[in-house]
């Protein structure tokens, strides 16, 4: 059978459509030998190899087959059937990747918020479990300063000069620190803090603005909150605690 040919499986009723090619990516396994009717497991009829086994599962083993790799749903539970499957169909190369269970299920990542609001000026500070989160949210969040003068620092027609961008305080790779507002400086100059968080184009100034955006963006990430409280009422810090699940990145063979 020519590589580039189209096969049609029937598999516990459930029907793929692929090309040869796909299923000789293992030689010695049983959807290669199919193709040379080598294997009685495989039956044709009508045009179509019939076999009769779990047709959901087998949708897993066709993207390996695709794409050499080993990526499954966060909400995926059946590792072990997965990899019965594999060996019935003498893919042990992936049939090793899930004996690795622990590189493959999803992994519960924290996120932490506070928020501090002082007079003029919001302080944050972003916790994350994750390093990996936290660089990529610290690569959205953008702080500009400018001078300001004669103008209250919420006028809608401030007369500013133009913004510059500071960089976020990183503490650690895990968390990271910054501010808005307004902060007097001598004269009737004050300095102005705006907040950028990609994709949305806006600088915001105030505070509580800032917060719901940066809310609002985690929880378009796939994070859930899970708790609100105040850390401290003197200080009117309050924490907002996120959590979700992270899918591991494909293993590839």
């Amino acid at each position: 059978m020519s590589n580039q040919e189209v096969v049609v499986l029937s598999v516990g009723g459930v029907r793929f459509v692929t090309r040869a090619s796909t299923l000789q990516q293992f030689p010695e396994s049983r959807l290669a030998r199919m193709l040379n009717n080598d294997n009685r497991e495989f039956k044709l009829v009508n045009g179509e190899f019939f076999v009769d086994r779990d047709g959901t599962l087998f949708s897993y083993i066709m993207e390996f087959l695709r794409t050499l790799q080993v990526s499954l749903p966060t909400d995926f539970s059946d590792y072990q059937r997965l990899q019965r499957e594999a060996e019935f169909y003498g893919l042990y190369p992936l049939a090793d990747l899930l004996s690795q269970e622990h590189l493959l299920k999803p992994r519960l990542e924290i996120l932490e918020v506070r928020f501090s609001l002082q007079e003029m000026q919001a302080f944050f500070r972003i916790f994350g479990s994750c390093s990996t989160t936290v660089e990529t949210l610290a690569e959205q969040i953008t702080v500009f300063t400018g001078q300001q003068s004669g103008q209250s620092w919420n006028s809608p027609f401030p007369s500013q000069k133009p913004f510059v961008p500071l960089p976020l305080e990183r503490p650690s790779h895990h968390d990271m620190v910054f501010q808005c507002g307004t902060d007097y400086s001598a004269g009737d100059q004050f300095v102005a803090r705006y907040v950028s968080i990609k994709p949305d184009n806006r600088k915001l100034i105030n505070g509580t603005n800032v917060l719901g955006l940066l809310l609002d963006t985690l929880l378009r990430d796939g994070f859930r909150l899970i708790s609100t409280r105040t850390v401290s009422s003197e200080e009117k810090v309050e924490c907002y605690s996120f959590e979700r699940m992270q899918r591991p990145a494909g293993l590839t063979v």
